[in-house]
């Protein structure tokens, strides 16, 4: 009897174990696919940003030619 319950034992232990280790694996896999998306939506977003302030800078920069440039000719 003694020896028919440690192997039903053993058996469980290995079968818990093996489902353990998949279910880590599983975890890990979609936390990486997480990780990656959120950063991929991320940098969307930062690269989106970088060319709304570029946009915005050229504006700006044209602004002020087009008002240095009204000043030197009212001046003259």
């Amino acid at each position: 009897m003694g020896y028919v319950l440690r192997v039903r034992l053993a058996s469980f232990f290995a079968g818990a174990a093996t489902s353990s280790f998949a279910a880590l694996y599983i975890l890990h896999r979609d936390y990486k696919l997480a990780h990656q998306s959120f950063n991929q939506q991320l940098n969307d977003l930062h690269g989106s940003l970088d060319t709304r302030v570029s946009s915005l800078e050229k504006l700006l920069e044209n602004l002020k030619q087009t008002e240095t440039s009204q000043q030197e000719g009212g001046t003259d």
